[in-house]
């Protein structure tokens, strides 16, 4: 025993002083990472996404749009997120892109988190030859092929990488469910501002940091919609979560690529919100920039704080479509013989950080809780993602109504299975 301890030593001092490292225990592997972004703006003025009474196209493009990708390699497995500036994958576009991703690059389904960042200044998706825009249904095969482009850049730029975790906290979104009463007295919830309501402040961070040190990507997820903007705009923009994204890889430089992910956020809005435009007084910070850049700044000083390399050399994914107890008066399609709906749930281990892909608008406080009760330090909750199931509530909240109870098809305890089942998805990983 006293001799094994004195090689190890031996070993030890040898390989500092040579400055390798230390030799690696039998099966471990290495974690390899890949980045890429790709501009995805449209070059025609298309119908925008977001609401429904908006007709007419769009105008002009006050900002970029584009698609980033993290693409990790690990014990024979692979996992590549997707984040896009679009409001997500609606239409039946989220199993069609899917496809032909995961065909092109022989991906399991559990492997591929592909997202959108909820945007409501973008370009609405279609695959309607009869009743999509003409010009949509080009932008729509236009970004099938940027997106088959933008992941294989970053699968054949795989090389050693580490991780770095951290975690700020920002103010600039806001519960959204308001408390109003009426003339006679008579209570509702209402689309407005509850300073006070439940909200998700924390800004996950991830640093990808390439085999020299340098920094790769800065990963981060915050829960709030994209809505500065309304449905009177006719601009093109990322709207906040975009413009964080942008903020940041300015301040970051040309060679780090800043993906970000919507968090569980269907009750949540931005402090600004529903504007007609941009401001342009030549006095005034336009609210989405404004809202934008404080994000994005936030992401920065968490990324530039991060000090401890996350231990990650495993990948471990999951994948399952729930089905979803519906509302009774539910009158669809999609429903199976006793009354359910489908919901994906797609869930990935990188070492001890998790990630949790729910494919619906997800309220704060199922993020919250799915959060709460992981068994990792630290988990990415991220809606808009392998799936459009609309508004998916806590049951609490059927009591007081309100726009998401309304538009949602899913009955009051549906969200407890979501919950339930992402997170023994996790331990079973």
């Amino acid at each position: 025993m006293r001799m094994h301890c004195s090689i190890i030593c031996f070993l030890l001092i040898l390989t500092s002083m040579l400055g390798v490292p230390f030799l690696r225990t039998a099966g471990a592997t290495d974690l390899r990472a890949g980045v890429a972004r790709i501009e995805i703006t449209p070059d025609k003025p298309v119908t925008m996404s977001g609401y429904g009474a908006r007709k007419g196209l769009s105008t002009g493009v006050h900002d970029p749009l584009s698609a980033r990708v993290l693409a990790f390699e690990a014990n024979g497995r692979r996992l590549v997120l997707v984040s896009t500036d679009l409001i997500g994958f609606y239409s039946g576009t989220a199993d069609s892109m899917r496809e032909a991703i995961l065909s092109e690059f022989g991906l399991e389904p559990s492997e591929l988190f592909l997202t959108g960042i909820h945007t409501h200044a973008g370009p609405a998706l279609t695959i309607d030859r009869e009743g999509g825009h003409p010009n949509n249904l080009e932008y729509t095969e236009m970004l099938k092929g940027r997106l088959i482009e933008v992941i294989r850049q970053a699968l054949d730029r795989m090389e050693l990488a580490s991780l770095g975790l951290g975690i700020g906290h920002c103010p600039i979104g806001a519960n959204r469910r308001e408390l109003r009463f009426s003339k006679a007295d008579e209570p509702s919830i209402v689309l407005g501002r509850d300073p006070y309501g439940p909200t998700d402040k924390e800004v996950l961070v991830m640093n990808v940091v390439g085999p020299e040190g340098g920094l790769k990507a800065v990963a981060f997820d915050y829960a709030t919609h994209a809505t500065c903007l309304s449905g009177k705009n006719y601009t093109i923009s990322g709207d906040v979560l975009g413009l964080a994204e942008q903020a940041a890889e300015r301040i970051l430089g040309p060679d780090v690529i800043v993906p970000a992910f919507a968090g569980a956020s269907g009750n949540i809005n931005p402090w600004f919100r529903r504007l007609s435009g941009f401001d342009t007084d030549p006095n005034w910070v336009p609210e989405p920039v404004l809202l934008g850049t404080f994000l994005g700044q936030e992401v920065v000083h968490v990324c530039r704080k991060i000090d401890r390399t996350v231990f990650a050399d495993r990948i471990a994914t999951a994948i399952a479509t729930l089905q979803l107890p519906a509302k009774p008066e539910e009158d669809s399609s999609e429903w199976d013989d006793s009354g359910t709906l489908p919901f994906n749930v797609t869930v990935a281990r990188l070492g001890d950080v998790a990630f949790v892909g729910l494919g619906g608008e997800v309220l704060t406080e199922i993020g919250l809780a799915i959060k709460a009760a992981s068994p990792c330090e630290h988990t990415f909750v991220i809606t808009h993602c392998n799936g459009a199931a609309g508004y998916l509530a806590p049951k609490e909240l059927y009591v007081r109504g309100g726009y998401e109870i309304r538009s949602t098809r899913f009955a009051p305890q549906a969200a407890e299975v979501v919950v339930r089942e992402s997170i023994r998805m996790l331990h079973d990983l």
